[in-house]
């Protein structure tokens, strides 16, 4: 009978290890597997900007009626203008609200689809663990361009650049807007600049997943590369997620954008997202983009939300910093300096698996077997009981 064939599928490499983490007794266990801040009292906050645009919605707000498949259309423009700022391209661009940045990045893949049957997507390897899942389940070629040197744990660019000039004009290349996850290892401006001239010689179709905005060197240096890109293609997309700037992980916060030629070839292609939209969830949820929304609109939230930002991003910085000088004292190298050079939540160390293993099970270090690890959810306090399980498995 149908259904009776389905087996279960193995657990999720990255979601189960908070749920192991939290059923392991040891009380010295540390989580650095799921990609969420935490604060040095291992919680993770809500911002008070959000609390305050919170109470504001509560007040005024005065239905609950559906939005509409293109979601809180307030919220798309503030996105729009948030991550291309001054941008001219911004006036040729359409967005969606999307339930997270995956719903942005399923709803993007299925209107590349739709255009081009045969497009094949290049992600960088590694790559976020749901980029490939998503391209392939929509149905598109997924081939891998070099990215991360194991060796000096920095991006290997000149191998990136050199396997991009192979893609053409069914192919479209996603990068990272900033903060890459897993390896925390950026590109630079130079090499945003490369890719753009790749792009409009070639023919490709850039498309950006911009999920940490401000975790890196700032709200607008993080965007620095996509605007240099924007302004230089004929066309593009963008994936976005509030989750991490706004704290808002479970409200499903997210945009899918398309650059068009012009305005009206974008708002095509937005019609095409919404038709794709409605044949899966409908509409995205209100509360997150309505909070998002005011914040960016209102003055006073919006200054409260970047020092807010600020904070984070600088007490990450001060965590790598901390996690660095450990390893650098206790096995006498500065072989883990690369630890600092990286941005955002995460890093890889460029351990094995059996390493990485060894950690969770000998040491109550949660991280993921490709050696991965949240930095952002460490505590100060952690920085030398991790350093020294680290070196205790790699030496």
């Amino acid at each position: 009978m149908i259904l009776d064939n389905l087996t279960p599928v193995g657990l999720d490499p990255i979601l189960s290890l908070s749920a192991a983490c939290r059923a392991d007794t040891r009380p010295h266990k540390v989580d650095l597997g799921i990609g969420v801040y935490r604060d040095s009292h291992g919680e993770t906050p809500v911002m008070v900007a959000i609390k305050m645009a919170e109470a504001r919605l509560l007040e005024q707000q005065s239905s609950k009626s559906y939005v509409g498949m293109g979601g809180n259309e307030s919220f798309n423009e503030s996105m729009i203008g948030l991550l291309l700022g001054n941008s001219k391209a911004a006036a040729r661009t359409a967005a969606i609200q999307t339930p997270g940045a995956s719903g942005a990045l399923r709803m993007l893949a299925d209107v590349i689809k739709l255009s081009s049957p045969d497009a094949t997507v290049w992600l960088s390897d590694p790559s976020y663990a749901n980029h490939a899942p998503i391209m392939k389940t929509a149905g598109l070629k997924v081939r891998f361009y070099p990215y991360f040197d194991p060796a000096t744990k920095l991006v290997n660019t000149a191998a990136m650049l050199d396997a991009l000039r192979q893609a053409g004009k069914n192919d479209v290349v996603l990068l990272h807007g900033s903060c890459h996850n897993p390896t925390g290892a950026d590109i630079d401006l130079e090499t945003w600049k490369n890719v753009t001239t790749l792009a409009v010689s070639q023919g490709f179709l850039p498309f950006v997943d911009m999920a940490y905005q401000g975790f890196g060197d700032g709200m607008e240096e993080d965007a620095a590369g996509l605007r240099y890109l924007v302004e230089r293609v004929e066309s593009m997309v963008i994936a976005t997620s509030c989750s991490k700037n706004f704290g808002l992980y479970r409200e499903r916060t997210g945009a899918a954008m398309v650059v068009g030629k012009t305005l009206e070839q974008a708002q095509a292609v937005k019609s095409r997202i919404m038709e794709s939209a409605r044949g899966t969830y409908t509409m995205p949820p209100d509360h997150g983009a309505a909070l998002v929304d005011m914040i960016l609109r209102d003055e006073a939230l919006r200054a409260n939300w970047m020092t807010e930002v600020t904070t984070v991003r600088k007490r990450v910085q001060a965590l790598r910093g901390l996690l660095a000088d450990a390893l650098r004292e206790q096995s006498g190298t500065n072989d883990w300096d690369f630890i600092t050079r990286h941005k955002g939540m995460f890093s890889v160390l460029g351990i094995t698996p059996e390493q990485a293993q060894a950690m969770r099970h000998d040491h109550a270090i949660y991280l993921v077997d490709s050696g991965r690890i949240n930095v952002a959810g460490m505590r100060e306090a952690q920085a030398e009981q991790v350093a020294k399980a680290l070196l205790a498995v790699v030496q």
